[in-house]
């Protein structure tokens, strides 16, 4: 019995001994296979050149110069080997003078380590002008590699920069939340380059190689090509971006050119910055005198510059007035001010506008109309259809960081202050003043809500990838409201058109069109002074923003403008020559008859 226990065991035994060795060396052949493949082979990834952006007529604003990087291979300064380094180094310092040797030495130790296999970029980007007289010495140095890097430019410099925003080195939070951005170290920061950045940057490539013992390629395996050569289409027409650029030179404030379905023709911030100075990185000279001028030029005012609306809101406002109960023949009597407790709320016109209806406050923005009114409506209305209006709230514009701006109420100032709301405080809101904020793109888009009774989403992309935008726009005015447009809109064209109108002396365009000036105060006048200091002779930063916006046809309205001057004084005086010429742009480019 014994023996027949040993013989068991003995056979058991070498049976799974014969198995073992059957799976090491048969079963176990492709497992082993595909590691050592593995071992011998390398994916790597191939960044996509981003794509340009073009304006409607297809003219190119965002595209790619074309250019060269210099690389050295790794592994020099952990195996110190400094002197080949600072010999290769200095030979290309010599090859390009305009590239220092000690900052090329320092970006490769920097990028330098166990972990990297890659070639070591120490030049970003030479221009194709720079590096052709020397390419054939640069190439035959030990070590280095040139390979292709295009760079971002903007060929019409500041014109439309706060729009199309920049590109600039992606940091490390962004690499780690877009993998592509690994390959092209570059992301969108501002603007469009921003908002449609994943767009842009296109889809990587790939290509498979099988490399020998020394971590040399010799052959590829399989390649496949990036996703790119795309184009965004723009909706604005550069040439009246560039011509308004102009008209604003000197001036400080924002331009909107919009039609009434919601697309931007040209929207400028102004002054204006030149976005290739972020591309390879600003000096900290330049970005100094950008963050310390009083005029803001590195911020988008027409969708972040929060400003009173003063008297461009009263349009609105009306609508307000009439949706809550108030009839369209109700008048005032206008004595130049109103009293409210202890103060005297004044009408910009000391010795008033007499006997005043609708029509006639906003044709020649009586303030006293408008407070006795909003007595009448109450705060918490005003607010609410302030803010279905477009006012306090995001446009939905496709740009990042759009802010939304203030339409105040009760609520809005207990949260805020933890305060109570006063009457007076009504009044104020009522002319755009006070604690109400808006932006020019709201403006804009109110204005167009005016115009046509909807309100159009504004949107800057006309066409992404070959496929058209769908245009956005909402029907949501009450029957009381549409009912009163024509005669809010006749009151606007008589803004521009009647001879008390608020804009109609400095209205010179040969287009026919309608509007309402604001000029919005940025200092309070004491209630002591009976008359008050001209803009002009004030300092120029206590002086009073100007509004013009306005639509044109006047009958069948296709175009917003609207203008903002900043401390320009009054509204009309300020803007009705920069508005004129707008609309003779327009006409001149066919956009209008």
């Amino acid at each position: 019995m014994r023996v027949y226990l040993l013989v068991l065991i003995f056979v058991v035994v070498w049976i799974s001994l014969l198995s073992r060795t059957y799976y090491l060396s048969v079963e176990s052949n492709s497992y082993y296979e595909k590691l050592s493949l593995k071992n011998t082979t390398r994916t790597y990834l191939i960044a996509p050149v981003r794509a340009d952006i073009v304006d409607r007529n297809f003219k190119p604003i965002a595209i790619n110069k074309l250019g060269f990087k210099i690389e050295i291979e790794p592994h020099l300064s952990i195996q110190k080997r400094y002197d080949q380094l600072q010999d290769v180094i200095n030979k290309i310092a010599l090859l390009l003078p305009e590239f220092k040797s000690y900052e090329m030495l320092k970006s490769y130790i920097d990028q330098d380590s166990h972990y990297n296999h890659k070639y070591i970029s120490v030049i970003d980007f030479v221009s194709y002008e720079s590096i052709l007289p020397v390419y054939t010495k640069l190439n035959l140095l030990d070590g280095v590699k040139i390979d292709l890097s295009p760079k971002r430019y903007y060929p019409y410099q500041q014109s439309a920069a706060h729009l199309i925003g920049y590109t600039s080195k992606a940091n490390a939070k962004e690499m780690d939340e877009d993998s592509v951005l690994k390959l092209t170290h570059k992301s969108g920061k501002t603007g469009i380059e921003k908002q449609y950045n994943s767009f842009l940057q296109g889809v990587p490539g790939s290509k498979k190689v099988q490399i020998d013992v020394y971590n040399e390629e010799i052959r590829v395996l399989d390649s496949q090509e990036s996703i790119e050569n795309r184009t965004l289409v723009l909706s604005i027409d550069i040439r009246l971006q560039r011509y308004i650029t102009k008209l604003m030179r000197g001036k400080a404030g924002a331009v909107v050119v919009m039609g009434v379905d919601g697309e931007i023709l040209s929207a400028g911030s102004y002054p204006e910055f030149n976005p290739n100075h972020f591309v390879s990185g600003i000096s900290q000279k330049e970005w100094k005198s950008i963050i310390e001028d009083l005029d803001l030029p590195f911020t988008n005012k027409f969708i972040n510059g929060l400003y009173p609306p003063a008297s461009i809101i009263k349009p609105s406002m009306a609508l307000s007035f009439i949706n809550n109960g108030l009839s369209k023949w109700w008048y005032v009597n206008c004595s130049g001010g109103m009293e409210l407790g202890n103060r005297n709320f004044r009408c910009w016109k000391r010795y008033g506008h007499g006997k005043t209806d609708l029509i006639k406050a906003i044709r020649e923005s009586c303030d006293v109309y408008f407070y006795k009114a909003s007595l009448k409506t109450g705060i918490a209305n005003m607010s609410a259809d302030l803010k279905r209006h477009g006012f306090g709230a995001k446009t939905l514009i496709d740009l990042p960081n759009e802010f939304i701006g203030t339409i105040p109420n009760r609520e809005w100032k207990m949260r805020k202050y933890s305060e109570r709301w006063y009457s007076g405080e009504t009044l104020n809101t009522s002319i755009g003043q006070g604690s109400t904020l808006v932006t020019p793109m709201q403006v804009a888009q109110n204005t167009a809500l005016i115009a046509t009774g909807k309100l159009p989403i504004p949107r800057v992309a006309y066409m992404i990838d070959a496929n058209r935008t769908v245009p956005v726009i909402k029907d949501l005015l009450t029957e009381a409201e549409k009912g009163v447009l024509p005669l809010i809109r006749r009151a606007m064209v008589e803004v521009c058109n009647h001879p008390k109108g608020t804009a109609s002396k400095h209205i010179t365009s040969k287009i026919k069109i309608a509007g309402k000036t604001g000029t919005a105060q940025v200092v309070g006048i004491p209630q002591e002074t009976k008359k008050r200091i001209k803009e002009k002779d004030m300092a120029y930063y206590t002086r009073s923003h100007a509004w013009l916006t306005t639509y044109a046809p006047i009958k069948n309205p296709k175009y917003i403008v609207t203008v903002l001057v900043e401390h320009g004084g009054h509204g009309g005086a300020a803007t009705g020559e920069i508005v004129s010429k707008i609309y003779d742009k327009l006409s001149e480019l066919k956009y209008l008859p």
